[in-house]
């Protein structure tokens, strides 16, 4: 699935905080240096996401043939069928810690460290009783839902197998909810290179550990363990860290839980859920259109193009996340010239990264195809499908600096327009020109769509965040009152 980038944020007032669609005044000027800083920061954000994901990509390539082997062509297929359920669950911490991220980013601008430290425990809070209730419907589902025929495991060897491993995986999953939370807290503290450091390390390890116990023969289930459970351990392990040695003001307290600030994550958690599933419906829809409109082989020739396209996606998404904070940050500190100077700079640059590959996709993309799918069934692709999907790319990577600009306050009214107007205007214009034009004309219709109603959404959100920098919100909704 492929996921937008938006959120939903409050404003953060000095004694309280308040959900509102309009940014919060700017808080005390920056100090000498704090610019530069910020600077250096967001470029070793960069750097690093880019240097973690590359880790993170080539775990699984490494795990798959050590897990495969061992596990054997069924059983293997049962952990991908179970792990593409919970894939399904993306938002399954409904925003909150998007929220937290633009809540504590603030806050760090504005230094207040007691508010900050009840967003964060208010916000572990909320996560760790959605997992315990989620956990107590995963052990009683055990029971009573009927995973073997359900998941088409009814030999008897791999259906004893069946409940174990909906155990670790949906069991992994669930106690991470809460756990990840470090993530976004030190995103807010613009500690980015430390998360992603974290992050790459899980990698490794997991990889090890499957090479372990597949080295040792230690059963079919402890490899899919070694697999699923790493994740969850790396980031307990990095939230002992953090919240024991780095920064033990900020540890998550029961004193600290208020449930006004519960409340209003929630509130915002919400809309930014809603938005989030709003976005991907426009963004995964094509494939089912697809397949109604031309096909099953169609729809499958169109994924496998899209998604070498999606690496281009992936690349606006990891350079462009570290900005969230940042410009949180700038803007509470009233430091509106850097956020357009490193806006007007990131447009640009995601723009040309994304642009040179894209030109080299129209130009040479059916034999990148032929050289990595390596089937005859795939059939020539229309130049003009690369050329609609590398300005769809384009179209992205433009928006998503600008995005990073409204998500640091929570201006949410945009995107919500933005997006709906997209969905009411692709999806006729996808079968009128699939019907006409084939595959390019619904890669056409994306970037047309795209252009028409999200990047003007984009365009117009943060002209409201830089104009309104300077004026008072409108009336808000206390949510906390310290």
């Amino acid at each position: 699935m492929r996921r937008p980038i938006t959120t939903a944020a409050p404003a953060v007032g000095r004694h309280r905080l308040a959900v509102a669609d309009r940014p919060a005044p700017p808080g005390p000027p920056a100090p000498p240096g704090s610019g530069r800083s910020r600077s250096r920061a967001l470029v070793g954000g960069i750097v690093s996401s880019l240097a973690g994901k590359m880790v993170g990509l080539a775990a699984p390539l490494l795990i798959t043939p050590l897990a495969f082997r061992s596990l054997g062509a069924e059983r293997y297929g049962l952990w991908m069928a179970v792990t593409s359920l919970t894939s399904m669950a993306l938002f399954a911490d409904f925003g909150l810690g998007n929220g937290l991220l633009t809540r504590l980013a603030r806050l760090r601008g504005t230094g207040e460290r007691q508010a900050a430290a009840r967003e964060v425990s208010s916000a572990y809070a909320l996560l760790g009783v959605l997992s315990a209730l989620l956990m107590t419907a995963l052990v009683v589902s055990l029971w009573w839902v009927p995973w073997p025929a359900l998941l088409n495991a009814t030999a008897p060897p791999l259906a004893a197998d069946v409940r174990p491993v909906v155990l670790l995986c949906f069991g992994a999953f669930i106690a991470n909810i809460p756990i990840a939370l470090i993530q976004r807290v030190q995103y807010a503290h613009q500690q980015v290179a430390q998360s992603n450091l974290w992050q790459a390390g899980g990698s490794l390890i997991s990889v090890a550990l499957v090479y372990a116990a597949v080295t040792n023969a230690v059963g079919h289930v402890l490899v899919i363990a070694a697999a699923v459970l790493t994740v969850p351990a790396v980031n307990l392990a990095n939230s002992l860290c953090y919240f024991g040695w780095q920064d033990r003001e900020l540890r998550p307290r029961l004193r600290h839980v208020r449930a006004g600030v519960a409340r209003g994550l929630l509130r915002l958690g919400v809309r930014f859920f809603l938005l989030s599933v709003l976005a991907s419906v426009v963004l995964n829809l094509d494939g089912f259109l697809i397949g109604r409109v031309l096909g099953l082989s169609a729809a499958a020739t169109y994924a496998v193009v899209l998604r070498m396209f999606a690496l281009l996606t992936l690349f606006i998404t990891l350079v462009n996340l570290p900005l969230w904070p940042a410009n949180s940050e700038a803007l509470a500190r009233g430091d509106l010239p850097w956020v357009r100077r490193v806006t007007a700079r990131m447009v640009w640059l995601s723009a040309l990264v994304v642009s040179l590959p894209g030109v080299a996709f129209v130009l040479v993309g059916n034999d990148v195809l032929r050289h990595w799918v390596r089937a005859t069934d795939l059939p020539h692709v229309s130049p003009v499908l690369f050329a609609g999907l590398a300005l769809w790319s384009v179209l992205l990577a433009v928006a998503a600096p600008l995005f990073m600009v409204q998500n640091s306050v929570g201006l949410l009214r945009p995107q919500f327009v933005g997006w709906a107007g997209c969905l009411l205007l692709a999806v006729p214009l996808k079968v009128v020109l699939a019907h006409r034009m084939g595959l390019p004309g619904v890669a056409l219709a994306s970037a047309v769509t795209y252009g028409l109603t999200v990047l003007p959404a984009a365009v117009v959100g943060y002209r409201r965040v830089l104009a309104g920098a300077g004026t008072p919100p409108p009336a808000a909704v206390p949510v906390v009152t310290p």
